[in-house]
């Protein structure tokens, strides 16, 4: 029996240096951790159980037979986040440079199996290069079978992507169709093809960074949700985002003790908005004045910033924000906005948190940029989302509501719960100035009486009475209220039910 045993620590010793302590090193030394090294910050001390440690490919194409390592590049098991379940996978850079073979293709696909059976969000870590060359098509359909488990556990449980080092080809289209996807700056890229690919196709000269690094996909593609400066940091980020998220599509938010009044009033909030109507204030301090302690995890920071998302709590329970942010192009919503808060909202609803939004939007930004780059369809992204939406929706209108951005925004008539306005809101068709000049075009020559046009205008429209007056909004409220009269409007609506109509699937203008 002792023997056995010792042969049994003798093979787990084996599985656990990888590819090796050479190739540890050279992990170290390009500022990354190893696969298990990242487990174990991931999780909870102690609590990782490890699966197919010793699995080894079945290739025996190009010499492959003479070299075997068990785990096969890919390190798979479950273990607790704040003793929360959750499963896990992660590519090991050290066996094969982490390259996808069948039976690692299988390691991730029982995995994300049991995920699925046991309704607990799974979390991969990537740091590969891709399809393992000497498979061929076994390779590719490895691929094809983690895929269709994204698609089926899609809105059901969590899926979050880490990219912690190279993930390209075939690599990238698994984290694409998970929920969130997280990368490490200066030594995390996602791209399609390479820059040599790139080179000889189309003759550009591009480095991993400037093609698929996390400054393009936090900033530019919106591929990426998040980055961070080295691996500590991002699956600390991990952790912290774990505890706003539900288990399932049907177990419900979590809930956390808060030591932060639901009812406190919040003082400051009554001299937020600046006298000038065109100057700007920053959104993101009403949301921190407003969620528990301050406490705030934003989704995608770098990308669309005229548009702000992410997650905090009220009352211990996590909700989702959507506001519009007065200090990038005063708010206005674009194409990149409206696809990011569309997204955001229909995470929110897959997973029953409910939403709060602030609105303060002048409508949509002009121009032919924005036109033949499809704005109408953009748009109608986050219109559509917003309307299908069945979760509690409270929103509260602290300053512009102009145009058809005001029926976005998680207006009364897109089924919106409780809808409030600060006596500042000023919802019309349009701004005072541009009103008056269309209504009254004849008098364009007398300044005077444009501007005393304008006046009246102002008078009649731009302020929340005439929209109050029609139901459209519940109750004018006092800034200093607003977390005070979110929390108890939450609590009211903790019990909504709402059904759609019975669909296959809807038809999103994607």
């Amino acid at each position: 029996m002792k023997a056995i045993l010792e042969q049994l620590e003798s093979r787990r010793a084996v599985a656990q240096v990888g590819g090796g302590t050479a190739r540890i090193e050279a992990q170290h030394k390009r500022g990354k951790l190893t696969a298990r090294e990242r487990l174990a910050l991931l999780l909870d001390e102690g609590s990782f159980e490890e699966y197919d440690m010793f699995i080894e490919h079945r290739c025996t194409d190009f010499g492959m037979e003479e070299t075997k390592i068990p785990g096969d590049g890919v390190v798979t098991g479950w273990g607790t986040i704040n003793g929360r379940t959750v499963f896990v996978f992660a590519k090991d850079f050290t066996v094969f440079g982490g390259s996808l073979s069948e039976t690692h293709a299988q390691k991730i696909t029982k995995i994300q199996d049991m995920a699925l059976k046991n309704r607990a969000p799974i979390i991969g870590l990537f740091d590969a290069g891709g399809a393992r060359i000497q498979e061929g098509v076994a390779a590719l359909g490895g691929y094809g079978e983690v895929f269709q488990r994204n698609v089926l556990a899609s809105g059901v449980i969590p899926q979050i992507s880490v990219i912690m080092g190279p993930c390209a080809g075939g690599d990238v289209y698994s984290p694409a169709m998970t929920d969130f996807i997280f990368m490490v700056r200066d030594t995390s890229y996602m791209f399609v093809t390479g820059p040599d690919v790139v080179k000889t196709v189309t003759n550009e000269t591009v480095t991993a960074e400037q093609l698929g690094g996390a400054s393009i996909h936090t900033v530019k593609s919106s591929i990426a949700d998040g980055a961070y400066d080295n691996d500590v940091a991002a699956l600390i980020q991990m952790r912290r985002l774990m505890d706003f998220l539900p288990a399932n599509n049907e177990e419900g938010v979590p809930e956390l003790p808060s030591f932060d009044d639901a009812a406190r009033i919040e003082d400051s909030l009554d001299t937020l908005i600046p006298d000038n109507p065109n100057k700007p204030y920053d959104i993101k301090e009403l949301i921190m004045k407003v969620a528990d302690e301050g406490d705030f995890f934003e989704i995608q920071e770098a990308f669309a910033k005229n548009m702000v998302t992410g997650f905090g709590r009220i009352g211990g329970s996590t909700v989702g924000f959507v506001a519009n942010q007065p200090m990038v192009l005063a708010g206005v919503l674009d194409s990149d906005a409206s696809r990011k808060a569309a997204r955001f909202v229909r995470f929110c609803d897959c997973f029953s948190i409910p939403i709060v939004t602030f609105v303060d939007v002048p409508g949509f930004l002009p121009g032919t940029a924005q036109e033949y780059g499809g704005l109408i369809k953009h748009g109608a992204k986050l219109l559509f989302a917003y309307a299908e939406a069945t979760v509690p929706k409270v929103t509260v209108i602290t300053r512009k509501a102009y145009g058809g951005a005001y029926d976005v925004m998680a207006s009364k008539h897109l089924r919106g719960d409780v809808n409030y306005a600060w006596p500042t809101a000023e919802i019309a068709v349009m701004g005072p100035k541009g009103a008056a000049e269309i209504l009254y075009r004849s008098e364009l020559g007398d300044p005077d009486k444009i501007a005393k046009r304008i006046d009246e205008y102002t008078d009649r429209f731009a302020n929340p009475f005439v929209a109050a007056e029609r139901g459209y909004i519940d109750e004018v409220i006092m800034p200093h209220s607003t977390r005070k009269r979110i929390a108890r409007a939450l609590d009211m609506l903790r019990n909504k039910h709402l059904e759609n109509p019975w669909k296959k699937h809807d038809n999103i203008p994607l």
